[in-house]
């Protein structure tokens, strides 16, 4: 390992950046030095701006992969390597088109975790649904976690490094009792890999519900992502308020919640038009007068 790729590792845990985000900004950095052979920290903005193009032009890469490598460009130089640079000296995010994320509704999310293989593979992506929890944060649940007396799940590390409380409904509690009266598991972790003192990954989670996916019939896109998705938008459906909401999914920005808890085609359905309330007769009250008879 260089000292200049342990420097950038050691910068994104003290700025408790998610593992994920971890591996996706060393990904992007290393194509990027193999494309020029060189360390970037012999490289300039220059140089960004032509492996971007060559991203966007020749590797034909989708927005939100030349966005990762820009994102990894901009903390590897303006943190790690502390360049004397601004953030808008850097090429320009490329425009994401809107997507509507994928939303089951609750006969589909019933369907799909009884097509999930493994009761440990089913009951994290069941946590993912009943408490609205990233892959990452549910396959790193502890024991100690699970706070049945105030009914709460303890995220210690969330998306940032922040900790927050999760709802801990009594249907997911009856889930997590049968679950860790069938597997007992030894150590800290709620759900631990065959080695006691790991957790299992989010990528085995993520193979068992591609399979689940297979088994049920499925012809959407399901992902342990789409499962938190369906549990913000069936809040709403059901009425709780959006800051709510934000609260148990743990985002900083109410806009980010609202992509999250996206309308359903059932309720649009049954939402009344104006045309439909303007011309609906008016219903009469009490018997009509003698001359209107």
């Amino acid at each position: 390992m260089t000292a200049l790729r342990e420097r950038m590792i050691e910068d994104m845990r003290l700025r408790g950046l998610a593992s994920t985000t971890q591996r996706s900004y060393l990904h992007y950095v290393t194509g990027y030095a193999n494309y020029f052979w060189k360390s970037p920290d012999r490289l300039d903005l220059e140089a960004v701006r032509q492996y971007t193009l060559h991203l966007v032009e020749e590797s034909k890469l989708a927005a939100e992969s030349v966005n990762a490598f820009l994102a990894a460009a901009k903390f590897l130089y303006l943190v790690t390597l502390e360049a004397p640079w601004r953030p808008e000296d850097f090429p320009h995010r490329q425009p994401v088109a809107a997507k509507v994320p994928t939303v089951l509704s609750p006969q589909e999310v019933l369907v799909f975790l009884h097509a999930v293989t493994g009761v440990k593979n089913r009951t994290v992506l069941a946590v993912c649904y009943g408490a609205g929890l990233r892959i990452s944060e549910a396959v790193a649940l502890k024991t100690t976690n699970i706070d049945s007396a105030r009914m709460v799940l303890h995220v210690e590390h969330g998306k940032g490094g922040a900790a927050r409380y999760a709802m801990l409904s009594p249907r997911l509690l009856q889930i997590l009792r049968a679950y860790y009266r069938m597997v007992r598991p030894q150590g800290d972790w709620l759900f631990p890999a065959y080695h006691p003192n790991k957790h299992i990954t989010a990528t085995l989670v993520q193979q068992a519900c591609r399979d689940a996916v297979r088994q049920a019939g499925f012809t959407k896109r399901v992902s342990p992502h789409a499962l938190r998705h369906s549990f913000a938008t069936h809040l709403l459906e059901n009425g709780e308020d959006i800051r709510v909401i934000q609260a148990l999914l743990g985002h900083r920005r109410i806009d980010t919640t609202a992509r999250y808890a996206q309308v359903t085609p059932q309720r649009l359905v049954r939402t009344a038009g104006p045309l439909d309330v303007l011309i609906s007769p008016a219903k009469k009250r009490g018997r009509p007068r003698k001359q209107d008879r």
